[in-house]
């Protein structure tokens, strides 16, 4: 199924996405403040590889000296932090800039320079990555060692030194430190921003997800069981022919399944929601792991005549949650079944692809209309009929986006309404796994 520019843009964003989370940490394993000090550290480090051979080359070795500091100062927080888990220390980050910015003020023209610039945005930075209670203190500290600063070169002028020309040496010095408390804005406010737009579209998304949840309850739970107390009740009550019976269990049996899966999905994300990120990522043989949910599945497919297949290669090792993954996994394939008419295909294939493992279910189905493709991993999103009026609750995709995420993965789709639809989904692949040949089921 050729892919659509859309598709292509998709998973050039997601991938571009996903690269950036793994340098600053997903949010189920990371703070914000912790986030936001990851990003910072990145960003640090880039501008001191830029303006450390730019202070040699003009001459400015203290500059030099105290932005390659601070350069190895970040590394070291951001590796640590990052990779190893240990909290970043803001108090030392703000004695850090203290210490720096006032070396850089002195032998850096003084108030005719450029550090007066880098002043607010350091302090900016202080308060994105510190605990609320140590604002106050750090905005104390702040002015007054800014104010120290300038009066010790009101009275003891000779402390300043002048590196740069007047002019030409002084315009360069500004043009070139403008950038740094620009960036550091962009980076804190675009952050904020993003979280709580985050937050915003999930207390929206909550609020609808129990307004939806009333409805089932309320509608489509309550319906197959007043079917089941009405069977009982005529079974009581009169004699029912022997075809009409068989014709009533199997519709009674098909509400029921349909019920079980719309409860199974219902628990899962009510669940989800009330515990919040709880992953268990392990090394895992992925066909080990989902074998006995693909046969589970398989069987459901045989009922609508439908052929499930499947390439996985045997040794192939992934790291994941072994219930999130049979979670999505069953809802990928229960999907694929509930929208493939009679006598359909559906196949399941697993993958290497640059160090991720990719694993796509795709059929031959009735496809998504254009319309429902936007909202399709949303709460909002409305349920749809399978080609035997199988019901759903909408909340299947969601989970699968939801559990996949929190895995460090991704999940996207590519349909196409009357022909099909392939989802597929990206987790971490084991360090050195080797393939070998696909096996066929």
């Amino acid at each position: 199924m050729p892919k659509s520019n859309f598709s292509i843009l998709n998973d050039y964003f997601s991938k571009k996405n996903a690269f950036w989370v793994k340098l600053i940490g997903s949010p189920s394993m990371f703070s914000l403040e912790s986030r936001i000090f990851h990003s910072i550290c990145i960003g640090l480090i880039a501008l001191a590889c830029l303006y450390v051979p730019y202070d040699i080359y003009a001459n400015l070795y203290v500059a030099a000296l105290s932005t390659f500091i601070i350069g190895l100062f970040f590394l070291h927080q951001y590796y640590y932090s990052r990779f190893h888990g240990k909290a970043h220390n803001s108090t030392l980050f703000g004695l850090i800039g203290v210490l720096i910015l006032g070396i850089n003020y002195f032998s850096n023209s003084g108030i005719n320079g450029s550090t007066d610039l880098i002043w607010p945005a350091y302090l900016l930075l202080v308060f994105a990555i510190s605990p609320y209670q140590q604002h106050i203190k750090w905005l104390i500290v702040y002015l007054s060692c800014f104010l120290v600063l300038h009066v010790l070169e009101y009275y003891y002028p000779f402390l300043v030194k002048y590196p740069f020309t007047a002019g030409r040496g002084q315009f360069i010095d500004r043009i070139t430190a403008f950038p740094i408390p620009v960036i550091t804005i962009y980076i804190v406010i675009k952050f904020m921003r993003r979280s709580y737009d985050k937050e915003r579209k999930a207390t929206e998304e909550k609020t609808i997800a129990v307004q939806t949840l009333m409805s089932i309850i309320s509608h489509d739970m309550k319906t197959p069981l007043m079917n089941i107390q009405s069977y009982l009740e005529l079974l009581n009550t009169s004699v029912v022919d022997p075809e009409d019976r068989l014709v009533l269990e199997k519709a009674l049996l098909k509400s029921t399944n349909n019920t079980m899966e719309m409860l199974s999905n219902l628990l899962h994300w009510s669940k989800s929601q009330m515990e919040g990120p709880s992953v268990n990522l392990v090394v895992v043989n992925l066909m080990t792991t989902i074998q006995g949910t693909m046969e589970m599945e398989s069987m459901h497919a045989l009922k609508k005549d439908i052929y499930l297949s499947y390439h996985i290669p045997p040794t192939l090792e992934v790291i994941a949650d072994v219930n999130m993954l049979q979670l999505v996994v069953r809802n990928l394939i229960s999907n694929a079944v509930k929208f493939t008419s009679h006598g359909g295909q559906i196949t399941m294939k697993a993958e290497v692809i640059s160090n991720e493992c990719k694993i796509s279910v795709s059929d031959n189905g009735k496809g998504i209309p254009l319309d429902k493709q936007g909202n399709i991993f949303s709460i909002k999103s409305e349920p749809e009929f399978g080609t035997d009026n199988e019901r759903g609750i909408g909340l299947g995709l969601v989970l699968c986006k939801e559990f996949i995420e929190r895995q460090g993965g991704r999940i996207g789709f590519e349909s196409n309404p009357g022909l099909g639809s392939h989802f597929f989904i990206f987790i971490k692949l084991k360090p050195k796994t080797l393939l070998s040949d696909h096996v066929t089921a």
